[in-house]
């Protein structure tokens, strides 16, 4: 279904018949990321949480990105600084959609994977909610989809955000 994730009216058209929502927003790489401000992803989750809890769609597995909320400052010192010199708008952004999604009603899990390539499906990687266990790295966008399938039925990570490794 085309439409803008910002549109109210969209967004209820699209929950229609549905039990579980994944939401994987990204932007485009350009100075706009670097220099202008960012509300994507706070103001598409805001409606998106909206939304769902009229409809009464529980589930939300969301993802953010290693770096945003309380995983901010565990990649290491130049993942860090990649962050906050290229991405920090983006982040502060990631921040606050997070905030949302956890005062939600919401049965939500927060996915936050590691640096994505377009990789192959591995199965290699490894979801953790303890810090001591973060570290930055890679792994493939098929691997995020196949750990994003699995929360649909699974409640392992609910009311969590894993850091998602290979």
């Amino acid at each position: 279904m085309a439409g803008d994730a910002l549109e109210m009216a969209t967004v209820k058209r699209a929950l229609t018949g549905i039990d579980v929502v994944t939401q994987s927003l990204g932007v485009s790489a350009g100075p706009e990321v670097i220099f202008k401000p960012m509300q994507l992803f706070s103001k598409a989750t805001r409606v998106l949480v909206t939304a769902m809890e009229k409809a009464q769609v529980k589930r939300l597995i969301c993802v953010t990105g290693f770096g945003a909320g309380d995983s901010r400052g565990h990649g290491g010192c130049l993942y860090n600084a990649a962050v906050h010199l290229l991405l920090g708008r983006v982040y502060d952004d990631k921040d606050v959609q997070e905030r949302i999604v956890r005062r939600s009603k919401l049965d939500w899990v927060i996915v936050r994977p590691v640096i994505l390539t377009d990789g192959p499906k591995t199965n290699a990687y490894r979801a953790s909610v303890n810090p001591r266990d973060w570290k930055c790295g890679l792994i493939s966008r098929a691997d995020v989809a196949d750990f994003l399938v699995k929360q649909i039925g699974d409640d392992a990570f609910l009311h969590k955000t894993p850091v998602l490794t290979s």
